[in-house]
């Protein structure tokens, strides 16, 4: 029998227009601290985000979405955010900002693997 992990995740999301409030789901962020798993799924839906602003900036987004994986994964080339421990990238990750990216509030959950649990998470809430 497997142990379950206790984790954490947050949705991210691309607000075209900030002060029009709408957003996209595009990302899942998964944390286990006991596991020490963090991890960063996204995919960008280029349509559905034309059809709130048609000239939102694609590129960028991609750009500065892959720099939140790089940060989690603790890349090298990630800054010195991705130096942090773990749980301080994810705090880092998930802070309430008021941006073209942004999180929802963090969620806790249960389970036996993360690597399911996330592709769960990602097919449910943002494919």
């Amino acid at each position: 029998m497997q142990d379950n992990h206790l984790y954490e995740y947050a949705v991210i999301r691309v607000v075209p227009r900030v002060e029009r409030e709408e957003f996209l789901n595009i990302g899942i962020i998964l944390f286990c601290k006991r596991a020490k798993f963090i991890k960063v799924l996204f995919h960008i839906n280029t349509a559905k985000i034309e059809a709130l602003s048609d000239d939102f900036d694609i590129e960028q987004l991609e750009c500065n979405l892959t720099s939140l994986a790089k940060i989690a994964n603790g890349a090298k080339d990630g800054g010195p955010i991705a130096e942090m421990d773990i749980p301080s990238r994810f705090r880092w990750l998930t802070a309430i900002r008021s941006s073209a990216i942004q999180t929802s509030r963090p969620h806790p959950g249960l389970c036996e693997d993360l690597e399911n649990t996330i592709q769960r998470l990602f097919a449910e809430l943002v494919l």
